[in-house]
């Protein structure tokens, strides 16, 4: 029966199922499963033209006559939400509830948006101009439908359709579930360069994942945050498929070596793993201009189909969808937990992933142009927001070497002409590194690449500075520790014409610590500053529309909105009394607003006419939370020494918190259980009442982001001094009519420039005193604050929960250095607290204050700087736009 070499053979449809006996594989050898073919899409410019030329005038004239046209009015907007649900969702009038009315309505303005985005690439490819590709890991879009609405400009459209048909538009905006693309402010701050971008007709495309389940939904159960998936998914109109555009990304395997007709050397890399990129395309609409821009996310599939069906048919079902499961991790979840090994092997997969399919997609379209290699950075601006793709340069290098066929200097010229690098952290411990023998393991041609740009950088340093032998230890990308590191940051700085940080600060920071001696290698002009900035659009527009209108009615249209600068003319405005009663009664209303979601989300009932405290962002050291909640169980002790008259003289306050701790970090894990806790005790004491309320909002995201930052009378933004690279939530809370309370860092010192300091609340040590103030803690002498010292103790005492919970956040401060200085800012912390009571009772400054603040946010626009990288950075520029397209 059995043969060694068996001929291919074709299938044959089974006749008969006799039962044998059967031992080893069903299948018999020389039979391939099928495999998938890759297909490309698009045309380059003067192909277009050509296939344009090319279809006979009938088809063409047909093609125009019955051309799609987006809805323009409210009975056309009616008209397309009623085929929606009665077509695309098969539902009638009798069962449209406000999800299907959401579906409809997204529908319909996704429609319109679709139509727009395929005109702007038609336009962008015509042109041919160099084009930004903006990479980032993470994107924060927040709701789609609202942005799109007042993108577009129908909302008001939108408003009056939906209430003849029965619904109101809050509640469907509401049935919208963020995209969860992302976790702190670097997501949210890609997010606003995409809108600013598609906003100024700059010809952009981002890169990012498609994460299945997010980063995590946050629960919080009995004090704690649990994680759990976030099925954002379920329905997301916002996505267009693209099954035609996928890319093969290989993994593991080895290279062989071999030598050309030329005498050249030729790496293969071979064997290994093959997962499948699938590309989903998601417009990204800009204010009052029809250009659309894409943001393409990559999903992650088998390669070999998603089901092994002679496994199935073996009876091994759960390895017959192995393949699948395994490669769907990659994308499965943002930033997987990398406290085990193999955590770490799937974030470096990840970004591996990401940065191949983006780059494989960003090759294809430029050889479509037929232009030499030597043209790709006068075409290709690629920017690497922080490290996570950095990976990017070492896949450009390997796909001109090894693909392409380019000698070292030249691939290795047009790799550093192109890509530009953003860092966002002076903070060593976070930039990035991955150890060799995982690298080794996982991309063993691009350890290989990254050894030789080690090589050729040291051997340039070596014949420059022949004395500094130190010197090429630290800069080196490979840490020669145990095991060896590679050290992203450094692959980033060697592979990029120009690194910029995020703040004046920040940059200076990076320019002085973390990488002064590529200062010294490369000299100043390569790093420079574009300080972050935010789209008055969704933070203001969108966030806060009863402001944004009457801002309006006082500068005379909505131009601030493109404009920023405008806003400086409210401040003409600042002592008229009908403007500012409207002023506090918008900000009373947000404040009701957000009580009302509180009691709803928290179960706690909070006073709006109470200051409201805010701190919402990544819950971390460096932000220091724990000094927030160590000053309020301070205020908590306080007002409980007091005599019941003495308690009505003061501020009552309510403290809110919200952000997602990192799954693996157990002590920012600690800081939500502490802050809970503390809520506990103080909202149901009787004796404080209202005085101070305590309240952690679960799972904050841009939409709730939405509803606090307008409602909010102080923010805090109180990093120690010299660790928060920018900072952009700072800028939403000014612009929305709240003041900072802050230290001297990132942002908060240009916003201080900007606004003036009489109205910010300053505190704390400076960035140049900090690391005097470690050395003092560790080698001599380390005073806890006693006011500090008391709160400890009433944590030690029980008050809050079982002692041992928070002992380590005890720890840190007393036993452990108090590397973030807590204890040295306490007092001033406490201080700068009870000056924000006074200036909040003179209702009346406290007002002007906020006013003035506003006015002078001009500078703070992500459009401004967009501007600043595409002229300093990226060598770009915006599309001229035709009137008549919008139309």
């Amino acid at each position: 029966m059995a043969s060694e070499s068996l001929p291919t053979r074709q299938r044959r449809p089974s006749m008969g199922a006799p039962i044998v006996d059967i031992q080893g594989s069903v299948g018999p050898a020389g039979i391939s499963r099928p495999k998938h073919k890759r297909t490309f899409t698009g045309f380059g410019a003067g192909e277009i033209k050509s296939v344009e030329a090319s279809i006979p005038e009938p088809q063409r004239e047909a093609w125009l006559k019955h051309q799609v046209s987006g809805f323009k009015d409210k009975d056309g907007f009616e008209s397309e939400v009623v085929r929606h649900v009665e077509t695309t969702l098969a539902r009638s009038m009798f069962n449209c509830d406000e999800s299907a009315a959401y579906s409809a309505c997204s529908l319909a303005f996704r429609d319109r948006l679709i139509l727009e985005w395929n005109r702007t690439q038609q336009r962008q490819t015509f042109v041919d101009s160099k084009r930004l590709y903006y990479l980032s890991l993470e994107f924060l879009m927040g709701r789609a439908l609202d942005n799109a609405m007042l993108n577009i400009g129908q909302k008001d459209t939108a408003k009056a359709g939906l209430a003849d048909l029965g619904f109101r538009i809050e509640d469907v905006i509401e049935q919208e579930h963020d995209a969860a693309l992302g976790n702190g402010g670097l997501g949210r701050l890609a997010a606003c360069f995409l809108d600013s971008l598609a906003s100024l007709n700059y010809p952009a495309w981002g890169y990012g994942l498609r994460y299945r389940y997010g980063i995590f939904k946050q629960e919080i159960i009995d004090g704690y945050q649990v994680e759990v998936p976030d099925y954002w998914l379920d329905f997301n109109p916002w996505e267009f498929p693209r099954h035609d555009v996928t890319v093969d990304i290989q993994f593991f395997g080895h290279v062989r070596k071999s030598t050309d007709e030329n005498g050249r050397t030729v790496a293969h890399w071979e064997g290994g793993e093959i997962v499948k990129a699938v590309a989903y395309d998601v417009p990204i609409p800009g204010y009052a201009t029809p250009s659309t821009n894409n943001l393409r996310l990559w999903s992650s599939t088998a390669a070999s189909g998603e089901f092994d069906f002679q496994k199935f048919n073996n009876g091994d079902y759960e390895s017959s969808v192995a393949d699948q499961q395994r490669a769907e991790t990659i994308s499965a979840v943002l930033y997987p937990n990398d406290n085990l090994e193999r955590g770490k092997e799937l974030r470096l997969k990840q970004q591996y992933f990401w940065v191949a399919a983006s780059l494989y997609d960003i090759v294809r379209r430029f050889k479509k142009s037929k232009r030499p290699w030597k043209e790709f950075p006068e075409q290709v601006a690629i920017q690497l927001n922080d490290t996570h793709p950095t990976l990017a340069v070492v896949e450009l290098q390997r796909i001109l070497l090894d693909l392409e066929g380019l000698e070292w200097d030249e691939a290795w010229n047009i790799v550093t002409n192109t890509f530009g690098y953003t860092n966002h952290t002076v903070l060593p411990e976070a930039l990035e590194k991955w150890s060799v023998p995982l690298i080794q393991h996982l991309l063993p041609r691009h350890l290989q690449i990254i050894y030789d740009i080690n090589l050729y950088f040291l051997q340039s340093v070596e014949r420059r500075f022949p004395e500094e032998r130190d010197l090429l230890g630290r800069v080196s990308i490979i840490e020669e520790s145990q095991p060896k590191m590679v050290r992203m940051a450094h692959l980033a700085i060697v592979g990029s014409h120009k690194v910029n940080g995020v703040a004046e600060l920040h940059s200076d920071l990076i320019k002085t610590t973390i990488f002064k001696d590529f200062v010294t290698i490369f000299g100043p002009d390569k790093f420079t500053n574009v300080t972050n900035g935010i789209t008055p659009r969704r933070w203001l527009h969108q966030a806060n529309p009863r402001l944004s209108e009457l801002i309006s009615s006082k500068t005379g249209g909505k131009d601030f909105l493109t404009d920023l600068n405008e806003l400086n003319k409210i401040e003409l405005y600042v002592k008229d009394k009908a403007f500012r009663k409207e002023w506090a009664d918008i900000k009373l209303a947000n404040k009701e607003r957000l009580a009302k979601h509180i009691k709803a989300s928290a179960g706690v009932t909070v006073d709006p006419t109470a200051l409201f405290d805010v701190q919402v962002k990544r819950i971390h050291e460096y932000k220091r939370q724990q000094l927030n909640i160590f000053g309020v169980i301070h205020r908590y002790l306080t007002l409980k020494a007091m005599s019941p008259e003495e308690r009505k003289k003061q501020q009552p306050r309510v403290s809110i918190f919200g952000g997602k701790a990192a799954p693996g970090y157990w002590m920012a894990k600690q800081i939500i259980h502490l802050i809970n806790s503390v809520g506990k005790v103080v909202n149901n004491d009787e004796d404080i009442g209202d005085l101070l309320k305590v309240v952690f909002l679960e799972d904050y995201n841009v939409s709730k982001a939405e509803i606090i930052i307008p409602a909010s009378d102080i923010s805090e933004h109180i990093s120690t001094a010299g660790t928060e690279a920018s900072g952009t939530s700072n800028m939403k809370f000014v612009l929305n009519g709240g003041l900072i309370i802050g230290t001297c860092d990132g942002a908060n010192i240009e916003i201080t420039r900007e606004i003036g300091e009489n109205n910010i609340f300053l505190f704390g040590n400076l960035a140049e005193d900090v690391e005097d103030l470690r050395h003092a803690h560790t080698y001599g002498t380390h005073e806890i604050d006693p006011d500090l010292n008391r709160v400890f103790q009433e944590i030690e005492k029980g008050t809050f929960g079982s002692t041992q919970d928070f002992a380590a956040l005890i720890s840190a401060v007393r036993d452990h250095g108090d590397y973030y200085l807590v204890s040295d800012d306490f007092h001033s912390y406490i201080e700068t607290q009870a000056l924000v009571d006074d200036a909040y009772r003179n209702q009346e400054e406290w007002i002007t204050k906020c006013i003035t603040s506003v006015a002078r946010m001009g500078f703070f626009s992500s459009d401004r700087c967009i501007n600043e990288y595409a002229e300093g950075i990226w060598n770009i520029e915006p599309l001229r736009v035709e009137k008549e397209e919008g139309a």
